[in-house]
């Protein structure tokens, strides 16, 4: 057993014996998968402190409710312009490199809103939020890709539900730490923008030093590289660089695109739930940290089980098509009850209702970006995953400028028509997915 063979990569030839086949399995993979959950992890931390500190915040500045929809919707326009361009330079340069661009980026701007006084309030948040915006924009496109990259089509979803699970986790952090460092007052609030400062130094010295393609790593065996790589055919695994604009006229691409839309609902939640526990339930902020506590503790159950569900399938013996889309199907229907938070008057059954459609979310949401991996090449993941989180971004302006709007005119009766569209759309938008791609065919170039 001492043939060879040989793995072409970029300037590289990389030679690993058969025998290495008959070793145990390297499973390198997973190291890489931890480090996207912690990039992932530090994300949704950054971008939620805004959202656990807007009562605070509001007070604080003096800020309106179309002032703080304003301040969300600079960070979506931003997030929006920088899914397309992250996407692209994740596709050009690599997810090592894009990856480091991405979090340097959103790391500077997060720790920018400390110096943030009340005279410069209002567009000093505008700029920050626009500027994390943007960086925030590489992470999805950079993690979806790295999880083509190194685990195989089946594992896939599982893999993304792992790493999309630092969202909630990030999520999660956002109000202890905040619990921890602010007072009642609002004081101390600057403390919270930076403690992600030093974690982002952290992840990009460890991911600069673990990361290379798996075909080029010292540390992935034949065996391990053989698991990643079954079952791929040659356009998948081609390094032809495939022009933006056919990417973006492929129905997959759209498919996936219209789904995303459901990000609205995500950010939503994310933005407007300390907003709508406030002015509904008139929590204080340690309450609203308990309770914030409870929905991403839901949605990270959601994130790992949803991906699990079409693997579960697939080993039963089912299509791809039909695994994913019903493993949709019952993510949509665990967010179907939401529609009833503003008609309690108790705010943990109102938490409880949010943190099962939160976790219907993630759960859909590991699926979704699966959609992706299972329909095109791996050369244009990150750009078609671009294309989807602006569309999900500018769905997201949509409801900041609306909420602020009815909430400054109406009160809280706005919050009800948000929650009756944020438990129906899935189902809704799970049906076009369907009429778009009934048989889930890979996209042919």
């Amino acid at each position: 057993m001492s043939d060879l063979y040989e793995l072409e990569g970029k300037g590289t030839l990389l030679t690993k014996s058969v025998d290495d086949l008959e070793l145990k399995e390297s499973k390198y993979r997973y190291r890489i998968l931890a480090l996207l959950f912690m990039a992932t992890t530090i994300n949704l931390m950054d971008r939620s402190m805004i959202g656990v500190l807007a009562p605070s915040l509001e007070m604080l500045f003096d800020w309106s409710k179309s002032d703080y929809a304003n301040i969300n919707i600079a960070f979506k326009l931003a997030y929006a312009i920088g899914m397309l361009s992250m996407g692209s330079l994740v596709d050009k340069f690599g997810t090592r490199i894009g990856y480091t661009v991405s979090i340097a980026v959103w790391s500077a701007f997060g720790m920018l809103h400390a110096v943030l006084r009340p005279s410069f309030g209002l567009v000093g948040f505008i700029i920050a939020r626009f500027g994390l915006g943007i960086g925030e924009a590489g992470n999805f496109p950079a993690a979806v890709k790295t999880v083509a990259e190194w685990f195989p089509k089946k594992d896939r979803a599982f893999a993304t539900g792992i790493f999309n699970a630092g969202a909630n986790v990030g999520a999660i952090l956002a109000p202890l730490v905040v619990g921890l460092i602010v007072l009642e007052d609002g004081t101390h609030w600057q403390f919270a923008f930076l403690v992600t400062g030093i974690l982002s130094a952290i992840w990009v010295i460890l991911w600069l030093k673990a990361y290379k393609n798996p075909e080029k790593h010292n540390k992935v065996n034949a065996k391990e590289l053989a698991y990643i790589q079954q079952h791929e055919d040659e356009q998948e695994n081609s390094s032809k660089k495939i022009p933006w604009a056919r990417v973006i006229a492929k129905k997959q691409s759209w498919a996936f695109a219209i789904g995303k839309m459901t990000d609205g609902v995500w950010f939503f939640f994310m933005f407007w739930s300390g907003m709508f526990f406030h002015d509904t339930f008139g929590v204080s902020i340690k309450e609203l940290g308990a309770a914030l506590v409870l929905v991403y503790l839901v949605a990270d159950f959601g994130s790992i089980g949803g991906g699990y569900l079409p693997k579960f399938f697939l080993n039963k013996g089912w299509s791809l098509n039909k695994s994913r889309k019903t493993a949709m199907l019952i993510c949509a229907m665990f967010i179907v009850p939401v529609v009833f938070a503003t008609l309690t008057d108790n705010k943990w059954i109102a938490a409880i209702l949010i943190a099962f459609a939160s976790g219907g979310h993630q759960a859909w949401s590991a699926n979704l970006f699966t959609l992706v991996s299972d329909t095109m090449p791996k050369n244009s993941v990150a750009s078609v995953v671009g294309v989807g989180g602006m569309i999900g971004a500018v769905t997201g302006m949509s409801i900041d400028f609306l909420m602020g709007r009815y909430l400054d005119k109406v009160g809280s009766e706005a919050y009800f028509w948000m929650f009756l569209i944020a438990g129906l759309s899935y189902l809704i938008i799970l049906a076009i997915i369907h009429l778009i791609n009934p048989k889930l065919e890979s996209a042919k170039f």
